[in-house]
């Protein structure tokens, strides 16, 4: 016999004596009916219940799932499951204050998800059961995505690398709009094509390009479309396509 095995029997024989005393109820009638069928009944969890007294432990059927099983639930799936520790437990979805529905921000299928706000703040992020997309199924990536929102290292302001720096500096978001504003003024006025060699008329720059993301809706990407092709951008895709 292998030490492995020899240890588990080792570990069956110090409860064997308090199994067998657990079996012997017919030394103890009343005290054997009130464990088996729960006379104070289901709804009094908290109550004091007697028990069997092994080894100066008291037993009661709300902490020996095998009783548990015996009195209603033989298959496990319900009360005899359940430990003082899991029915104490709450949703954290309990104290929401308001859900918002959005769309999980990583890939191109759209699926939607109930936020649940409490106090201003992120609590629980799950899949919506109406969205047509989705039915209320995240995969792994969608149902963590609270920690976008939550996480410590989620960068809350604008941050800058100069040209060949090597330390990274706060910017004013205001400050941050304007300089790319005038980058791409910059890059059109620089790449700017009005003809071609043919002199057939073209009114484009090839210098500037946009990817836009799954996440976007319709709404958002006809206005990035309408910028882009007013500033005679033709490179314009989006992630969902790709």
């Amino acid at each position: 016999m292998s030490e492995d095995r020899r240890r588990r029997w080792r570990g069956w024989g110090a409860w064997a004596p308090k199994v067998r005393r657990l079996l012997d109820l017919r030394s103890r009638p009343a005290r054997a009916r009130s464990i088996l069928f729960d006379d104070h009944g289901p709804g009094d969890r908290d109550r004091p219940h007697p028990g069997l007294d092994l080894g100066g432990r008291e037993l009661t059927p709300r902490r020996l799932p095998l009783l548990r099983q015996l009195s209603g639930d033989p298959l496990a799936l319900g009360d005899a499951a359940r430990s003082r520790r899991s029915d104490a437990l709450r949703p954290r979805t309990e104290g929401a204050d308001a859900v918002a529905r959005s769309v999980c921000p990583f890939c191109a299928v759209g699926c939607g998800q109930r936020v649940f706000v409490r106090d201003g703040r992120v609590i629980q992020i799950e899949g919506d059961p109406d969205s047509p997309v989705s039915r209320g199924r995240l995969c792994p990536k969608g149902s963590a995505s609270r920690q976008l929102v939550t996480g410590p290292h989620r960068e809350l302001r604008v941050r800058y690398r100069r040209p060949h720096g090597s330390d990274w500096e706060e910017l004013p978001l205001d400050q941050a709009m304007e300089m790319i504003a005038d980058r791409v003024l910059e890059t059109r006025a620089a790449t700017w094509e009005d003809r071609d060699e043919a002199g057939n008329l073209l009114n484009r720059t090839m210098g500037i390009a946009s990817l836009g993301g799954a996440t976007m809706d319709n709404e958002e990407n006809y206005l990035i479309k309408k910028l882009f092709t007013g500033l005679g951008v033709v490179q314009v895709e989006n992630q969902a396509r790709i």
